[in-house]
């Protein structure tokens, strides 16, 4: 018998559509059918002034928007060779860090859901909840965002906000612990993880594979630290609170695991930037730009470390 599952809907785990061919209860042939996305963007694009694509960009990743806005107005900075205020920059990587707890969070709540447990992923999104909620505060969206804007943000952070992270920043933290009780050391979870989808680090470099699977692969690489943008070089300098987290194993139990423990650093990464908000003096958030937005003739290639892996935009 011929079985389809999927496609998958882009707001959960990513498209993936597999065509299974099972004898009885055993599946004896798989086709995964790619390719389920969101198309043509690059057309889109070359029709479009540089501060319009931004809203095209926050579909690449429905649980990353935030940072996929980051490359393309980064991009276009790098290349008017324009200096961003400071206090754009820090709240720049404070949103970014944000962005990736909401992205982990969805991760670690689902993945246990496709094993067959299914109360994780209501601790995760109470969690969510959190975050969700200062994010909206600032931005006024919950997935697509719109907040980046060549030179800085598009507005000021409300009054108040920095404190209201903090807060939701200490509840995550204060309730994580309950949420990786079900998750660490679930003998059912480690049976249906361990050994099983073993990604080899040289088919990691053959494939191009970044992020978080490449780093449970024992690949050690992370473009904050590697390339930094942002405040990053400050945060991942030594003595700093960035770190990169890796594994050797390869298989779906270290990739969950450099998942959790990257869920910690992001924390760290979160509350150091909000120390530093809240030491600058007031000043603006964003450069004034011309009606008209001329970026001199050339190319340039910029990536940024988004939750999956590297997000380039050429």
């Amino acid at each position: 018998m011929v079985l389809n599952i999927g496609p998958q809907h882009p707001a959960t785990h990513g498209v993936l559509r597999l065509k299974i061919v099972v004898d009885g209860e055993r599946i004896v042939r798989v086709e995964p059918v790619i390719g389920y996305m969101h198309r043509g963007a690059e057309k889109l694009f070359e029709v479009r002034d540089y501060r319009q694509i931004i809203v095209l960009a926050n579909r690449h990743d429905w649980l990353s928007a935030f940072a996929s806005e980051l490359g393309v107005v980064l991009a276009v900075e790098s290349m008017l060779g324009m200096e961003v205020p400071i206090r754009a920059v820090w709240a720049r990587t404070l949103l970014a860090e944000l962005n990736r707890i909401l992205n982990h969070l969805m991760f670690l709540g689902s993945y246990p859901l496709e094993l067959g447990a299914i109360t994780p992923v209501f601790y995760a999104f109470r969690e969510r909840e959190e975050i969700q909620a200062v994010m909206e505060e600032a931005s006024g969206g919950r997935m697509h965002y719109m907040f980046n804007r060549v030179g800085g943000l598009k507005e000021d952070l409300p009054l108040g906000w920095l404190s209201r992270v903090a807060a939701a920043l200490t509840a995550v933290r204060t309730r994580l612990p309950e949420l990786e009780s079900l998750i660490v050391g679930n003998e059912i979870l480690q049976a249906r993880t361990r050994g099983v989808g073993v990604l080899r680090p040289e088919l990691v470099s053959a494939y191009g594979v970044s992020g978080p699977i490449a780093r449970a692969s024992g690949v050690d690489v992370d473009l904050r630290r590697d390339a930094p943008y942002l405040a990053y070089g400050e945060l991942f300098a030594p003595g700093g609170p960035g770190r990169v987290v890796t594994r050797t194993a390869g298989d779906c139990l270290a990739r969950l695991e450099v998942l959790l423990e990257q869920l910690q650093v992001s924390l760290d990464l979160a509350e150091a930037c909000l120390e530093t908000l809240g030491a600058l003096a007031s000043g603006p958030i964003n450069v004034k730009l011309p009606k008209v937005l001329k970026v001199p003739e050339g190319e340039i290639y910029f990536a940024t470390e988004n939750p999956l892996g590297f997000n380039g935009y050429f």
